[in-house]
């Protein structure tokens, strides 16, 4: 039996307009909380922060979802989107305990006239900012098994991350969306689904009561868990490659991980290239400066974190800024990729650059997102950390919804509390 290549086609973004400067915010903390002063500054030293992204009130996980969605749909030719099979959502902010924000999104991009049709599943999963990861490798994994070539799935990563406000995890905050175009033969990333590298521990580094929405999180420990398990499953994934870890380590091109703000991802891999491989200070340097790893953050430190949307941002950011490097010199480079969920699991798979990749990437505009950014004041900040959860309260704030055109929104309440969803 032929081997038939799974991965992905193509990446698109979504991000809310609101931005909150960091310098906006401490100028308006230093005045509410000046006990706080001190340690913010130092947090947002320490995490390499910028701004973050926030929503409007009428934004949620599902329309962002919708939005990334229609994005990757623009650029299918129409025959070939009646054939997406499966459109799985990976979110730690779900909008709904049983309804997954996968069939709204199903629902939206009908309704607008994409006409994916009916013949698909749609589904959710949940592991913190590994849920998106889970639900790529599951819908990938389903479409191997399928006797058509033409099938598609889409993998959808969206999330509004949210802490307790005045805090230091407050500059850490974010929101956004990401949608990968699953393939067969796939255009772009050519995915490795026979060696994955897992690791899983019960631990409360972080965590989110369903009566909460704002996450809790113990911040230098979930640094720790993010260490140990990057590199347990790097060494799972290692063994079960046959390769020993420098030889991994050296023979990759690049490097992408989850970033929930950008100095986290860089310690990791420091420690990693460290423990795993024995680099010296030197050679750390090097090996970050041949791999573009550092350059690629570019977006994050604007976006802030986006959750299970973090990773497949920096992904794409990487990818564009390797094409604008050499071109068609990427063709056949490969990647490793290594997903964490708090609480925890880590999950470190690779890809190899298709041949396609160039035309792919050279249809991307993700600086559009920082172009399309509203510096915000703080009123309209502390407004959205404000909103009611009441529905009565919500459902009067979004009868002055002005969503911009062509974009999914969340419009009004159902008697029984169900979402409705338009486009602007």
């Amino acid at each position: 039996m032929s081997h038939t290549s799974i991965g992905i086609g193509d990446i698109a973004l979504y991000l809310p307009d609101p931005k909150m400067d960091m310098q906006t915010l401490m100028e308006y903390r230093s005045k509410s909380h000046p006990q706080l002063v001190r340690i913010m500054n130092r947090a947002i030293e320490h995490t390499g922060q910028l701004s973050f992204r926030f929503p409007e009130p009428w934004e949620d996980t599902a329309s962002m979802a919708a939005n990334s969605a229609a994005e990757i749909i623009e650029r299918l030719e129409k025959e070939n989107r009646s054939r997406i099979r499966y459109i799985s959502l990976g979110t730690e902010t779900a909008v709904d305990h049983a309804k997954p924000a996968a069939s709204y999104v199903q629902g939206m991009l009908n309704d607008a006239g994409y006409e994916l049709g009916t013949s698909m599943t749609t589904y959710e999963v949940k592991h913190a900012c590994a849920g998106g990861t889970a639900a790529l490798l599951s819908a990938a994994s389903m479409l191997s098994l399928t006797g058509k070539p033409e099938e598609k799935a889409l993998a959808i990563s969206s999330d509004i991350a949210r802490y307790d406000a005045p805090s230091t995890a407050e500059i850490t905050q974010g929101a956004g969306a990401v949608s990968l175009l699953v393939e067969k033969n796939p255009r772009l990333l050519e995915l490795d689904l026979s060696n994955q590298g897992f690791f899983a521990s019960d631990v409360d580094d972080f965590f989110r009561p369903l009566d909460s929405v704002t996450a809790k999180v113990k911040g230098r420990y979930s640094m720790d868990c993010y260490q140990e398990a990057l590199e347990k499953a790097f060494a799972d994934f290692c063994e079960r490659k046959g390769y020993s870890s420098c030889q991994v380590i050296d023979e990759i091109d690049y490097i992408a991980l989850h970033v929930p703000f950008t100095r986290m991802p860089e310690t990791a891999l420091r420690k990693l290239l460290k423990n795993s491989c024995g680099k010296d200070e030197d050679e750390i340097e090097r090996y970050l400066n041949r791999t573009g790893f550092l350059e690629a953050m570019y977006l994050s430190e604007t976006f802030g974190n986006l959750y299970n949307a973090s990773l497949y941002t920096y992904l794409a950011a990487l990818l564009q800024q390797e094409y604008k490097k050499i071109g068609n010199g990427i063709i056949g480079k490969t990647i490793l990729i290594a997903s964490y969920g708090s609480g925890n699991t880590m999950m470190v798979y690779s890809a190899t650059i298709a041949d396609k990749a160039p035309e792919v990437i050279s249809r991307w505009d993700l600086e559009k997102w920082n172009r399309s950014s509203r510096s915000v004041e703080f009123k309209e900040y502390t407004n959205w950390l404000e909103r009611p959860e009441n529905l009565d309260a919500w459902k009067e704030i979004l009868i002055s919804a002005r969503p911009l055109k062509n974009r999914f929104y969340l419009k009004d309440f159902g008697k029984t509390g169900l979402r409705i969803y338009s486009r602007g």
